[in-house]
């Protein structure tokens, strides 16, 4: 299980969130590295006793200085487009889920089946169970087959929402009159916390998102027994 309190990012649950933990520590050896160069070049000119006041040109330093840098932005730039490219791409999905969102809990409905919607409430901190998490656990989590991929279609019935998962690597807009798209596979069973990452009112922070992963064989009984009752 994902746990929402850990410091940095949280452990990856799909090929997405995984494909943009690679991508930050990437970005981040780099600026290391510039930010290293930058320093020692700064520190060389204040501590060194050496000048020459006759240097008035150096070509090959403009070369290198003009060509480094657009390198390095190749270097950044292409995985990030790759990973632009892998967000947008839907193929196949196993399931289809519509996610609205309201002032202030989401609505989830399951396309595939007939009849089949709920809404999702943030659980009252005087009602919480032990081992469930405040204001994060929700009364209908949004369950999901593992190693399926899955097809988010997310709008908004009045303001605006966003709908987010951070380890599942997804964060869509929810929009009125609009119908956004976004796409994930959990890899491995679990429970995944997240929160409407967009300030839509002044009940803001009480509108949890949790979403459940289980095999196959667990998400079609969970459909049959939320069809039956």
């Amino acid at each position: 299980m994902t746990y929402p309190s850990q410091l940095g990012f949280q452990d990856a649950a799909s090929p997405i969130m995984e494909e943009l933990m690679h991508f930050h520590d990437h970005a981040l050896m780099i600026v290391i590295l510039i930010s290293t160069l930058v320093f020692h070049i700064i520190m060389s000119t204040l501590t060194t006793k050496l000048t020459n006041t006759h240097a008035t040109d150096a070509q090959m330093i403009e070369i290198i200085w003009t060509v480094l840098p657009a390198v390095i932005l190749i270097l950044i730039a292409l995985p990030s487009l790759r990973i632009l490219y892998l967000m947008d791409e839907i193929n196949n999905p196993y399931l289809t889920i519509k996610a609205l969102g309201h002032q202030w809990y989401w609505s989830y409905e399951y396309s595939d089946y007939k009849d089949m919607a709920f809404d999702s409430y943030m659980i009252p901190t005087q009602e919480l169970e032990k081992g469930f998490f405040r204001l994060l656990d929700v009364g209908n989590r949004m369950v999901v087959p593992m190693e399926s991929p899955i097809r988010m279609l997310i709008s908004s019935e009045d303001v605006l929402h966003s709908w987010a998962i951070p380890a599942l690597g997804v964060k869509t807009d929810a929009i009125p009159g609009r119908l956004n798209q976004s796409s994930f596979t959990a890899t491995h069973p679990g429970l995944f916390y997240g929160q409407c990452s967009e300030i839509c009112g002044s009940n803001h922070s009480f509108m949890p998102i949790t979403v459940e992963s289980c095999p196959v064989n667990h998400f079609e009984s969970w459909v049959t027994q939320t069809l039956a009752s």
